[in-house]
C-alpha cells in the first residue's frame, strides 16, 4: 500500500534508525567472518541472537513510530483509509511474532 503523506512517523528518528542499522550491518559482518575463522558455534549463536534482537528493537521503533503517526492520522479521517491503515498494521505485527 503506497502512503498518501508526504513524510512518514520515523522522520524525526531517521539518523537514529540508519546508526542502528550501520551498527547491525557491523554485527552482520562480524557473523560471517566468524563462520569463515570457524569459531565456536556457540559464540556464533551468541550473535545471532544479539543480531536478532537488534532487528526486532528496530522493528518495533517503527512499528511504534507507524501506529502513532500514520495509524493515528488515518483513524482521524475514518472510513475506508482508517481501516486499511488498521489492517496494515495488523498485518505487519503478524509478519514480527511469527
Amino acid at each position: 500500500m503506497t502512503d498518501t503523506h508526504t513524510h512518514h512517523g520515523y522522520i524525526t528518528d531517521k539518523e537514529k534508525y540508519l546508526n542502528r542499522m550501520r551498527r547491525i550491518e557491523g554485527q552482520a559482518r562480524g557473523i560471517h567472518k566468524m563462520v569463515e575463522d570457524e569459531k565456536y558455534c556457540i559464540d556464533i549463536l551468541t550473535q545471532i541472537s544479539a543480531l536478532t534482537s537488534a532487528l526486532e528493537a528496530v522493528a518495533i521503533g517503527l512499528l511504534d513510530d507507524h501506529l502513532r503517526h500514520c495509524v493515528v492520522d488515518a483513524a482521524r479521517l475514518g472510513g475506508d483509509e482508517a481501516d486499511a491503515k488498521i489492517s496494515e498494521a495488523t498485518a505487519a505485527i503478524a509478519r514480527l511474532v511469527r
